[in-house]
């Protein structure tokens, strides 16, 4: 059923919540559309010196410079394929209590496609990966297991200090060095 026809049913029920999926190879993935900025397409980035490999660069967006995550390399440790299904997606991330949302760009494979179900569906899968606290509960679907995304916990604290510092560097700081 596409979302006209859900909204036009007026389906009620169970609360059901929109993802968009994307695969990391054969595994299939999603996030929550609530989470989701913007859908790009994939762009030139500005790669970043000495950076962590999973860190595919930066890129203007709005007149903010947005860090972009490849998630095939943070979680597996190869680079996202190039093909014209990878995107580029902008997702709201929360990186604290009490500090505003910040655009966090992901690479993707394959975003393509979206899921409208109860997030109850997605149940733990019986492990607890503090590796890879992102990777949160399991779906069963005719295809096999759909892996919930969760973009607040992407990034340590260390990663996350490195991309989006609490005291941004000062440009005027940098003048008065010289």
């Amino acid at each position: 059923m596409d979302e006209l026809a859900h909204k036009r049913s007026g389906a009620s029920g169970a609360k059901t919540a929109l993802f968009l999926m994307f695969r990391i190879g054969q595994e299939r993935y999603a996030l929550q559309a609530v989470d989701v900025v913007e859908v790009l397409p994939r762009l030139q980035l500005k790669p970043i010196a000495r950076a962590p490999s999973w860190v595919a660069g930066v890129f203007a967006y709005r007149g903010v410079v947005v860090p972009v995550i490849d998630l095939c390399e943070l979680t597996f440790g190869r680079p996202a394929q190039l093909r014209t299904s990878t995107r580029l997606v902008l997702v709201h991330y929360r990186s604290a209590a009490g500090r505003p949302p910040r655009v966090l760009g992901l690479l993707l494979e394959q975003a393509n496609d979206t899921l409208r179900c109860d997030p109850r569906e997605f149940q733990p899968y019986g492990l607890d990966n503090r590796q890879a606290p992102f990777l949160g509960p399991v779906r069963e679907d005719d295809l096999g297991l759909l892996q919930w995304v969760r973009v607040d916990d992407l990034l340590a604290a260390e990663v996350r200090e490195l991309l989006f510092p609490e005291e941004p560097l000062d440009p005027a700081s940098l003048e008065e060095s010289r």
